[in-house]
Order: structure tokens, then C-alpha cells, then sequence
């Protein structure tokens, strides 16, 4: 590889990593506009209820034998 190869080498890679870079600042902000200013359309529920604990008590009576 001579110089010539190498410098196009480093050009391109550097070119490449700024067009990924602003493709993906380009990404975010249309991301950030959609959910700033339209609906959720609801398709998909991440938010889950939290998960209830038994109290002693429950667990207590949970182990009692039961009777026929």
C-alpha cells in the first residue's frame, strides 16, 4: 500500500464516519419531533405494572394446611 492508497484509506473512513454520524443525529431529531408532536399510536405496551410482593401475612395464611 503507498501513500497515495493509504491517504484515500483514511479520507474515505473518515468520510464515511461523519456520514454515519449525521444520519444518525438526523435519526434522533425526527425521532424526538414524532414524539414530541404526535400521538402514540399505541401498538406496542413496554409499560408493564409493577410486580406485588406477598406480605407476611399472606404468606402466612398461604401455608396453612388446609382442612376438608
Amino acid at each position: 500500500m503507498d501513500m497515495d492508497q493509504a491517504a484515500v484509506f483514511l479520507a474515505g473512513s473518515i468520510l464515511t464516519m461523519m456520514g454515519f454520524v449525521v444520519v444518525t443525529i438526523g435519526i434522533i431529531v425526527i425521532n424526538n419531533l414524532i414524539a414530541k408532536y404526535w400521538k402514540n399510536l399505541g401498538w406496542f405496551n413496554w409499560h408493564t405494572e409493577p410486580a406485588r410482593f406477598a406480605t407476611p401475612e399472606e404468606l402466612d395464611k398461604a401455608n396453612e394446611p388446609k382442612l376438608k
